[in-house]
């Protein structure tokens, strides 16, 4: 029974299909956004617990953590919505394309570092800004190797069965990314709390679904 143990096939050209390319990012896309929750820590149960109002006040007091965790996780689930996206029109890879998902989840494994450090400092009036920054040039970084991803794909024939209008579609989405971002990004220097907002507004606009 040959089956499930059959090598991913190769053609003349040297393209591989992304079988084994989708599973390993899924497994990526899955690790980091567990590794979000990993930012919270149980309250200790001692005397200055009560003292402070409880541990619902507590817990109040811990609302950057539950924000930056609710932001990230759907930036990870939105992009992972997207990159399962590409693979409708995307059938075949090459080493090049291999080599660049692999920068691309780099980033998206790296987002739980800066999305806790932003929830540690955002209060911080001498660190916040340096950690929003960090966090939105991750995301600009990011949505920057996506769309290197997708545009090499489409140059490079790696989907020749897609149709027009959707690969017109998904290339107005892909750009959009770094170019908000970017603007997120110049807007982490001038305001952190205007940012944070920019970066809710832009979860919504990439959660809306893709017209062609």
């Amino acid at each position: 029974m040959a089956g499930d143990d059959t090598p991913p096939t190769k053609d003349a050209a040297g393209l591989f299909d992304t079988v084994r390319l989708e599973a390993f990012s899924d497994g990526v896309f899955a690790i980091a956004s567990t590794l979000l929750v990993l930012q919270f820590k149980i309250p200790p149960a001692a005397p200055s617990t009560a003292e402070a109002g409880g541990l619902a006040a507590l817990i109040v007091t811990r609302w950057p953590s539950f924000l930056g965790y609710a932001l990230s996780f759907g930036v990870v689930g939105i992009t992972w919505i997207n990159h399962h996206t590409m693979f409708q029109y995307i059938r075949r890879a090459n080493r090049t394309f291999l080599l660049i998902n692999l920068g691309f989840l780099l980033w998206v494994s790296f987002l739980p570092f800066p999305t806790a450090l932003l929830a540690e400092h955002v209060r911080v009036p001498v660190d916040r800004e340096t950690a929003m920054v960090l966090y939105s040039g991750t995301l600009f970084v990011m949505s920057g190797a996506f769309y290197a991803l997708w545009r090499y794909g489409v140059r490079h024939d790696l989907g020749p069965d897609a149709n027009e209008p959707g690969i017109r579609a998904l290339s107005r989405r892909a750009l959009a990314g770094p170019l908000l971002y970017a603007i997120a990004l110049a807007l982490a220097f001038v305001s952190v709390p205007a940012c944070l907002i920019l970066n809710v507004a832009l979860l919504g606009f990439f959660i809306w679904p893709i017209r062609w």
